[in-house]
């Protein structure tokens, strides 16, 4: 699984790091499906139709304070899977070029322990039964982490 490095605070970065899914924002009349795959072109260069992605399997909402936007947030997450990629961040908008140090690709067993803090919470067992063919015929509604 892709999974993208950030400091929490931005402006505290002696406060540590977390891995956090690739995602955004949604457009006005945009649905989640359509947003998901913009997002992924955009953050990773991966440009796949929207109709190729699998769900929503997946959903998380809260209170978040990003520093550049705060706000009640929803996450939907939907699945794709490559055999292989180079991701190109070419495509960050500037507070994620800010923001972001690192990204990388991430087995299941890696994700079960991670050594830095994983949002969204419960990712590790979501992608464990994805990765069994275990698709939730609802999304699986995971803990917020903010």
């Amino acid at each position: 699984m892709l999974l993208f490095r950030s400091s929490p605070a931005a402006e505290r970065p002696e406060a540590g790091y977390c891995w956090f899914t690739p995602g955004g924002g949604v457009r006005r009349w945009e649905r989640t499906a359509r947003a998901a795959a913009r997002e992924l072109a955009e953050e990773t260069g991966l440009s796949v139709p929207h109709t190729a992605l699998t769900g929503p399997v997946a959903r998380t909402s809260g209170y978040a304070d990003l520093g550049w936007r705060a706000g009640r947030f929803e996450d939907v997450f939907y699945v794709y899977r490559v055999a292989r990629h180079d991701v190109d961040t070419g495509g960050f908008e500037s507070h994620e070029r800010a923001t972001i140090v690192a990204h990388r690709w991430w087995t299941a067993e890696e994700l079960a322990a991670p050594e830095e803090e994983v949002f969204p919470y419960g990712l590790a067992g979501l992608l464990a039964d994805i990765l069994a063919d275990r698709l939730p015929a609802e999304p699986v509604r995971l803990p917020w982490h903010h």
